[in-house]
């Protein structure tokens, strides 16, 4: 297959593989080995039509919905325009999604993507930031594969947003004539109100315009995407993109939320925590969030590291110096297992012994400052030592923060 570089730069994308009208593509085997895009013509397997910029790219992060995939193409056959408009389906799946996409294709007369990641960063979301990168059209539609969001909107929305001069069309549950009836019960209803309510809370001025900012179904003018901005995490895009690209005007299609036609919810405990990640790095920045969680962190190590001192105070001869030496050791180990596993294991640059070497000698250097600080506390001011150990550690917090930032873990680098 040969390969074109072609620039757009409203999705900032430098370089984009596409195929030229009748070119012949890899074949399925092909296009998952070389990590490159199926491209399939209507009909007729292996060809990617159509000029460069069509009028509507339909975007369909898939993760095993096989059993979905034909009804969905069939019905947005039924309701869009058939030239002028691709639909590019980012698959992380392990069920044959794919191989069910190429067999409905042969019966679809939209042209169709199909590009499948191995790795699946991002999750949905990182699969949908894929796809506008893939996407030729002036409007970009993000909908899911499961039918719970109507194929039959998608015109609906980019109707809207061409009548009202729109950046961007958002399908909402919850605006005038919407409803949320296919969420499968009482407590997905509660999960789906209480994120709503809690990231319009934290996203206040960005979300004014929006009543389902947590909503999968939306359209994008191309011309005010950047998709270089976005950096998801989990499968709720649409906030990212509000609060990161600042689209200009927004405005809102009701629609009613379907039951899902086939297969199984991905809305997760795990993609709950990953979610609520995603919202505090938004809101507060990752170097920020790091600092939190850091300090987090650190107050449960006051537990053991108070715990030790009080039992060397009452339990031994050991002068208070001494016993806040062994506690500080202590509470040293077990933040580094809390910090290492939990808050920088995406950011490991060296081997276990190395980081807790590193983190051990930092953890107990402040120990110079931090015992004559303590005599200083106890004996001149006459604190008592908890009280006085207390204080010491809080002293040394940020010292302690900045240097596994940027020296042990280097966080805020690339590596």
């Amino acid at each position: 297959m040969t390969t074109q570089a072609q620039g757009r730069a409203a999705v900032g994308v430098p370089h984009q593989a596409t195929v030229t009208p009748g070119e012949k593509t890899l074949s399925l085997a092909g296009y998952r080995a070389s990590g490159r895009t199926r491209a399939v013509l209507p009909g007729e397997i292996g060809v990617r039509p159509g000029p460069a910029t069509l009028r509507q790219s339909i975007i369909v992060p898939t993760y095993n919905e096989r059993d979905n995939v034909t009804a969905l193409l069939a019905r947005l056959a039924a309701a869009l325009p058939h030239d002028g408009t691709e639909i590019v389906f980012v698959d992380d799946s392990t069920d044959g999604t794919p191989e069910a996409i190429e067999e409905a294709a042969r019966h679809c007369p939209i042209a169709i993507t199909v590009h499948h990641r191995e790795q699946g960063e991002g999750g949905l979301g990182g699969a949908v930031v894929e796809g506008m990168r893939l996407a030729r059209g002036e409007w970009v539609v993000v909908m899911d594969a499961d039918l719970q969001h109507p194929p039959e909107i998608v015109p609906d929305l980019i109707a809207a947003g061409l009548r009202d001069g729109a950046d961007l069309v958002v399908g909402s549950r919850y605006a005038g004539g919407g409803d949320t009836g296919g969420l499968a019960d009482g407590y997905r209803k509660l999960v789906s109100r209480g994120s709503t309510l809690l990231v319009k809370t934290l996203f206040r001025n960005s979300l004014l315009a929006v009543s389902d900012p947590m909503s999968g179904l939306f359209a994008i003018r191309a011309s005010s995407l950047d998709a270089t901005t976005l950096r998801p995490l989990g499968y709720k895009i649409l906030l990212e993109l509000i609060v990161r690209n600042r689209p200009g005007r927004i405005v809102e299609v009701p629609y009613g939320f379907q039951a899902r036609h086939a297969g199984e919810s991905k809305s997760t405990a795990a993609e709950g925590v990953r979610f609520l990640k995603h919202v505090a790095g938004l809101r507060f920045g990752p170097a920020r969030l790091r600092m939190l969680a850091f300090a987090l962190i650190g107050l449960s190590g006051l537990l053991p590291n108070q715990a030790i001192l009080w039992a060397l105070l009452h339990l031994t001869d050991v002068h208070y110096t001494a016993a806040a030496v062994a506690a500080n050791v202590v509470a040293v180990g077990w933040n580094f297992v809390l910090t290492d596993t939990l808050l920088y294991r995406n950011h490991r640059r060296r081997g276990p012994a190395g980081r807790f070497a590193r983190f051990f000698l930092m953890g107990n250097a402040d120990l110079l400052l931090r015992i004559p600080l303590l005599a200083l506390l106890v004996s001149g001011l006459h604190l008592g030592v908890l009280a006085g150990n207390l204080l010491t550690l809080v002293a040394s917090f940020v010292v302690r923060f900045l240097i596994s930032d940027r020296v042990i873990y280097r966080a805020g680098k690339k590596p």
